[in-house]
């Protein structure tokens, strides 16, 4: 366990919040074993992140004023550093609420993994010429449905329309910036949908990125924004089942897009997917193209800081690695 909490606080360093980093590393080396009481056993970066979501959610509905002194999220106004004894009361305080949270999946909605999937989608639209369709699994709240209302900025240029959401280094080269994208459905799933107008859904979001992240969190809320005037429907399913009836439609690319969702997915499920996909594409024509478009790490079936946007586009059907970047998506490096 004390393995875990470093390698997972090694991450965060990586990621770029010095905050969790001090705090699983001062977990790693707790005497009175509070973290190991809370996690029973169950140290992998999922129960981490969890847990620490789980914590920040009660900083965020005021049940936890002393630690909120060190959280920006909440207000708070002392070193974010110095957090760990009071995050070690909580963890007293309120184990069962925490571990009852372990169990229950992290609900992202990282805004900026949004500048893989623009990029991914200006490359169909390259090679189509066709308007998307788009099919996101794990959709959580939906925000990145929206991607292409968002504002991407590189060096010396940006794309997309002036917007709340602004994705400073969104990109080191460039995808196809040319292709005319446009985006004619918006629809995705996920097994307990948010909505993201509602404030309990948005504490719940914002409880999952790292306190001491303002520009993430700003980007988070700036999505909200563009979320009340933009429509997109997330349907209460899993990603299977979703795609049950996957096939492809004349006068438009049918996109199927993923990002850090594949190592939740039961063994059984992704290989479901798999042949769902595959059987879609079988069916895929020039006027009908279907392309699977995904921000996962090299290996899809564990959680990495490390990522890469790889697309398959059918009639074809290979696969081709577009580009790569952090798993929170800023900047993407593209091939």
């Amino acid at each position: 366990m004390r393995k875990a909490l470093l390698v997972q606080a090694r991450e965060c360093a990586q990621l770029g919040s010095p905050m969790y980093a001090e705090l699983l590393t001062r977990a790693a080396d707790d005497p009175g074993g509070t973290v190991a009481k809370v996690l029973g056993g169950r140290a992998v970066p999922g129960a981490l992140l969890r847990m620490l979501g789980t914590v920040h959610r009660l900083v965020l509905e005021g049940r936890a004023p002393d630690l909120a002194a060190h959280y920006p999220t909440a207000g708070g106004t002392e070193d974010p550093l110095a957090a760990w004894p009071a995050v070690r009361d909580v963890l007293v305080e309120h184990a069962a609420e925490i571990r009852a949270g372990l169990a229950v999946p992290p609900k992202t909605n990282e805004v900026g993994r949004s500048s893989a999937l623009v990029g991914g989608l200006l490359s169909v639209a390259a090679a189509t010429g066709l308007p998307v369709r788009l099919l996101e699994l794990g959709s959580s709240a939906g925000l990145n449905l929206r991607a292409d209302h968002f504002r991407l900025r590189y060096e010396g240029g940006a794309y997309g329309p002036e917007s709340p959401v602004v994705l400073e280094n969104a990109w080191r080269g460039l995808p196809p910036v040319d292709a005319p994208l446009a985006v004619a459905e918006r629809l995705g799933c996920d097994p307990a949908p948010l909505d993201p107008a509602a404030p309990e859904a948005q504490r719940l979001l914002l409880s999952y990125v790292w306190p001491d992240q303002p520009v993430r969190v700003a980007r988070l809320r700036a999505a909200f924004e563009v979320a009340a005037r933009v429509p997109a429907t997330v349907v209460r399913a899993g990603a299977a089942d979703f795609l049950a009836d996957l096939a492809p439609e004349p006068g438009v690319a049918t996109v199927v897009w993923h990002s850090t969702m594949w190592a939740y997915l039961s063994e059984d499920e992704a290989a479901r997917l798999l042949h769902l996909l595959e059987r879609a594409g079988a069916a895929a024509t020039g006027d009908a193209p279907v392309a699977h478009l995904s921000f996962e790490p090299r290996d899809p079936s564990r959680l990495d800081p490390a990522q890469v946007v790889t697309l398959r586009l059918w009639p074809d059907g290979g696969r081709t690695v577009l580009g790569e970047g952090p798993a929170h998506g800023l900047p993407i490096t593209w091939a």
